[in-house]
């Protein structure tokens, strides 16, 4: 008896007769075939490619960033008073902090053991706020007037220049006195021409001078200063200013 799993062999009988049957088989398929010239035209959507799809007006397309929680930091300035001003500054500290306050959105506070102004931006505030708020500070403990000091605050273009009798002679004794007197003038006249004819704010701090205006005006105001400290009569640097002011107003 054989094994289940032993190959039959198959009668020659049945192998011919599956010989004939083959080809019939293989018309009928081909009977049964379809073309493809046939079938119906299937339409296909266009679709966008993808420069297209992520662009417009050859602009590239991006998701819209997520909102993050951004931290805020504070950042604080402290500004100095010399001795000299600190009574002006308490007497004049209910307008000096509204500007600051208000206009700048900052927080300030005075502090009587460090004599000192401190500031500080708060998240309201911009850029650029602080600097300006202890500009303003500094100018009023320079000696400035607070109205011209907080012209600071609000025009861009004003500057403020210091310098010393000495960076431009060394003079020592009366001499130095002299000089000081001539740029002050009698009644202070010779400081005031100065400032209206070069349209800046001029303090005399003992030996420092301190100059508040645009940046052309400034040097103008300056070389005034230097010519009188060099020893030019008023005279002269009068007549100059008055040149030199008359040549910007035709410019303007």
């Amino acid at each position: 008896m054989p094994a289940p799993t032993a190959l039959q062999r198959v009668a020659p009988e049945e192998i011919a007769q599956n010989l004939h049957e083959t080809p019939s088989a293989a018309n009928d398929e081909d009977e049964f075939m379809i073309s493809t010239t046939d079938a119906p035209a299937v339409q296909v959507a266009d679709q966008p490619s993808e420069d297209t799809a992520m662009t417009v007006d050859s602009q590239p397309l991006f998701a819209a960033e997520k909102a993050t929680n951004q931290v805020y930091r504070a950042e604080s300035r402290k500004v100095a008073v010399p001795p000299h001003r600190w009574t002006p500054l308490k007497n004049a500290w209910p307008k000096i902090y509204p500007p600051l306050v208000e206009h700048l959105k900052l927080q300030c506070r005075v502090n009587i053991k460090s004599k000192a102004v401190e500031l500080r931006t708060s998240p309201s505030s911009e850029a650029g706020s602080l600097q300006r708020g202890a500009d303003f500070i500094t100018a009023f403990t320079m000696g400035f007037d607070l109205d011209d000091a907080i012209a600071l605050l609000r025009l861009d273009d004003l500057y403020i220049e210091t310098f010393e009798i000495k960076d431009v002679k060394t003079l020592v004794g009366e001499h130095k006195g002299r000089a000081i007197g001539r740029i002050a003038g009698k009644d202070g006249k010779t400081k005031h021409a100065i400032e209206n004819a070069s349209k800046t704010r001029v303090v005399l701090a003992d030996s420092k001078i301190h100059i508040l205006g645009g940046f052309k005006n400034i040097h103008m105001a300056r070389t005034a200063i230097v010519s009188l400290i060099l020893g030019s009569p008023p005279a002269k640097v009068y007549g100059n200013l008055r040149t030199v002011a008359s040549r910007m107003k035709e410019r303007f």
